[in-house]
Order: structure tokens, then sequence, then C-alpha cells
């Protein structure tokens, strides 16, 4: 593996830092407590040709992978305004029309999802099932040419600015009579579709929603890929979503440093600036330590899902996104420390992020459930759940 960029990289990197310079963190904040969404953000990286960077180039994509994609979040991200449906929309439901929908449905959706015209949320988290997919109660009946969907959705993002949301549900296999994964694109304009924002204690752009299913009726071509191969088909957008969740929180890493460091090396006490103290400057330094490991771990799980390599990207996937959420969470902890009093003004945008960041431990996959998986497919212990 060549851990050197390529100019093309370096390119993009410089280009969407550029774009996410012109908005930060001012804007990101100023959106948050608007009740917005940042629709000028999302469009113009959409016209950038950034959204779609990973789709194919015949639908407008960039044709490149998850690793670019990566790059864009990871780069607003580390400006103060990433993008949470960069993670929905191109990375996870993108990925899997591109690799597995019919050439009707490539040709419907994907070039919208690059452009950023279209967005198409994700939902597969229950009230009760949680994201285990055995247990999912969101049943879908065969009803001759049609499809009838029904059950319920917890913790979707962005759904209303979504034109459609990719629903994981079961259908009855044929051959055993069990229930197993289907994925079907849901218009939210849908009769019996309907959602409500939840009430939450985090602050972003991006509402959180409960969906209702109620016999809603959707054409055959809803189905997104084979019926019978869901369940290969779902993780092929969940190792995606793991990649950009770790870009997520390096960037968010990368802004909390940042602003640390700034003020560790202005702010004096005594005549000698607080940064020359070893009790700040070391921790800082594990601080970069951390965040530049999990940071190359993200860049391996891309690399190799990019290559086609799904079994090594699903474990190394799962590692970047741990990675990566310890160190955001330490990163914006210890510049807070540093940062003492100010640490908590709205001036440097570390105390709004403190609850945002200790998500990256439980969402979009828990810390716990990946040490189960490490722990039994790694390591081949005994499955413990």
């Amino acid at each position: 593996m060549d851990f050197t960029e390529t100019d093309e990289q370096r390119a993009l990197r410089a280009a969407v830092a550029g774009l996410a310079r012109k908005y930060g963190y001012a804007y990101y904040t100023a959106k948050t407590r608007d009740g917005e969404r940042q629709t000028e953000l999302w469009q113009e990286a959409g016209k950038l040709g950034f959204i779609g960077v990973n789709l194919p180039e015949q639908y407008g994509g960039g044709g490149a992978g998850m690793y670019e994609l990566a790059i864009v979040l990871e780069e607003l991200a580390a400006a103060g305004c990433g993008l949470l449906m960069l993670v929905v929309s191109p990375a996870i439901c993108g990925t899997i029309i591109a690799r597995f929908g019919t050439a009707a449905q490539q040709q419907d959706w994907l070039p919208r999802l690059a452009s950023g015209s279209a967005i198409m949320a994700f939902g597969i988290t229950e009230p009760d099932a949680g994201s285990n997919s055995h247990k999912l109660t969101t049943v879908a009946e065969r009803d001759g040419d049609t499809w009838v969907l029904s059950g319920r959705k917890i913790y979707i993002s962005g759904v209303d600015e979504a034109d459609a949301v990719l629903i994981v549900g079961r259908t009855t296999d044929a051959r055993t009579g069990k229930l197993r994964p289907a994925l079907f694109a849901v218009p939210t304009d849908a009769a019996g579709f309907s959602y409500r924002p939840l009430d939450m204690d985090v602050a972003m752009p991006e509402k959180q929603f409960l969906l209702f299913l109620d016999q809603v009726r959707l054409p055959a071509g809803a189905l997104i890929g084979e019926q019978d191969a869901a369940l290969m088909q779902l993780f092929a957008g969940l190792n995606p979503e793991r990649i950009m969740a770790a870009a997520s929180a390096v960037g968010t890493a990368r802004f909390a440093l940042d602003r640390a460091v700034s003020y560790a090396r202005e702010r004096t006490v005594w005549s000698t600036p607080i940064g020359a103290h070893q009790g700040l400057a070391h921790p800082l330094a594990q601080v970069k330590i951390e965040l530049e490991l999990a940071r190359l771990m993200m860049q391996k799980a891309a690399t190799l899902y990019d290559g086609g390599d799904d079994l090594a990207a699903g474990e190394a996937a799962n590692m970047a996104k741990y990675a990566a959420a310890e160190a955001a969470v330490r990163a914006v902890d210890q510049a807070m420390q540093t940062l003492g009093g100010s640490g908590v003004t709205a001036e440097y945008g570390l105390a709004g992020l403190l609850a945002n960041v200790r998500v990256t431990r439980v969402a979009p996959v828990s810390r716990e459930m990946i040490l189960n998986y490490v722990a039994q497919h790694s390591l081949g212990l005994p499955r413990s759940y």
C-alpha cells in the first residue's frame, strides 16, 4: 500500500478545504441555531462534483472511490462544517444502487445523488431491534406486481430533506419461509409513509426522525438489487458508512486540535506560552498521535474497499470507526482543557462539539458492537451475543 496520496487526491483535498473555509463553523452553528439545513454548502459541493465523487462517471459522478469521498467529509469536518448526509446519500445509498441496482434504478437515482439535487436517507434502526437486521419487524409482502411495506424506524437522519429513504425491511424467502432482509427505495411522499422529528439534546443542522410505514404500496422496481442477496448488499453499504463516520470523526478531531494548538501557542501566563508546559503539550501530542493512527486505519479501510476486498475492508472499517471516535472524543476534551474557561465560550466552538463528538462512540454502530466484531471475526473468539 502506498501511503502517499496522489496528485489528484491532494488537489481534491485542497479544493474541498478551500470550499470549507468559505463556510466554516460559524455557518454550521448559525444553521443549527436557526433550525435550518446547510443548503448552500450542499448545493455548492454538488456543483463542484464533491458529493458524487465516489459514484460512476457514466452517471455524472467523479468515478473515484470511498477514499476520495472520505477526503471530502474529513476536510469539511476539519473546518467545522461537516455534512452528515454525505455519510448517507452518496456513501451508503449511492454505493448500494451503483453496485446492485438495476439499470433503470441506476439511471433514475445516481445522476441526482451525484449532483446533490436529490438526497436519499437510510432506514435500518428500529425501536425494538436496533440495528439487528435479523430482528427487524418492518415487513414487505408481495401483492401481485407491488410490494406492501409496514413497520417503524427510528433515529433516521435527514428525512425532511430527502426525496426517498432506503428502507431495510424483511421479505419471506420462498424456499425456506423465513424472513430475510430486503432493501426498498421509499419516496418520502408515498401514501402511508409519515415521519416526525425526535427531540434530540444534540445540536446539529440535520434532524433525526421516527418513521411510520403503514401499508405503503410500492412498485416492483422499488426493490433494490436481489431480494435473496439483500444481506450481502446491506453490508456493502455499511462498510462505507463506517469509513465515512471515521472521516467525520477524524475531521472533527483535527478541528478541535487546531484550535487548541493555536490557543496554546498564543496564550501567555507568567511570561511563557502555555504550550511550552508539558502538562498541556504532552496531552496534545498524544491526541495528534492517536488522530494520525485513526486516520491511517480509515485510509486503509477505504483503500481495501475501493480495491474490492469487502471482507478485509469490513474489519478495517470497523477498527477505523472505533479508533476515530475515541480520538475525536479525546481531542475535543483535551482542547477544552487546554483553553480552560475559554473552552466553554461560543467564540471557540468547542463546548458545542462535546455532545456531538460523544455520539461518535454510539453511532452509527456502538464501540461495544465493534469490539464484538473484532473479538469474533479478527480474534476467532466465541460469539458473545
